[in-house]
């Protein structure tokens, strides 16, 4: 099957945040599959909210993956007011079952960031990047990643992830580590503890 850019559609947008929620181990933080959902549709509006550029990828029309970026001086591709309040009100929620660990992921990537921008400029984000990992298509994350190269050629972009995640595949194209920091989730029953990472890359040499 051979894959294709298109707008991603309205109809694809819960397998989005399904393919988030699994690819990126959700799951290790929730027991509880309502919050697992509520997280996953978090994550995907936050990111949304700030994406200029969003790429989907097809496969014979069936929706394989989506990759968001932020890139400084283009227009927001999202502006939802409901979406916004959503996000809101989720931190609220997590501040309840996270404890003192609420703000930790984002107060690390924080620092990471603060110390990365002493060397260097960014033009933007990779956001959010997911791919259907049930699929039988093999290099839909590195054609949505060079599709991406293409429009943005030039630009010096940075992302972040964790162990989580399969942040190897940044590595094996040409992103470098320049961010690394512990941190421990005290999630009441559940206690997570994660790598967080910051990769960098100047795209489209």
């Amino acid at each position: 099957m051979k894959l294709q850019i298109r707008e991603l559609e309205k109809r694809d947008v819960k397998k989005a945040i399904q393919f988030a929620i699994q690819g990126m181990h959700f799951d290790w933080y929730f027991d509880n599959s309502f919050l697992l959902r509520a997280y996953g549709r978090y994550f995907w509006y936050l990111e949304m909210t700030h994406a200029t550029q969003m790429i989907a990828a097809y496969a014979d029309n069936k929706f394989a993956g989506v990759l968001l970026a932020a890139i400084k001086g283009e227009q927001k591709r999202c502006r939802s007011f409901g979406k916004t309040i959503y996000v809101k009100l989720f931190r609220l929620l997590q501040k309840c079952f996270a404890k003192g660990s609420a703000g930790a992921y984002e107060k690390a990537n924080e620092e990471m960031f603060a110390q990365y921008c002493k060397h260097h400029v960014p033009d933007g984000e990779i956001l959010f990047l997911a791919a259907d990992p049930d699929s039988a298509v093999k290099g839909i994350g590195s054609f949505l990643l060079q599709e991406f190269e293409r429009r943005e050629a030039g630009k010096k972009v940075y992302l972040y992830t964790d162990n989580a995640c399969t942040y190897q595949f940044y590595e094996h194209r040409g992103f470098e580590r320049a961010g690394e920091k512990d941190i421990l989730l005290d999630l009441g029953k559940k206690k997570v503890a994660l790598q967080c990472f910051l990769y960098s890359k100047k795209i489209g040499k």
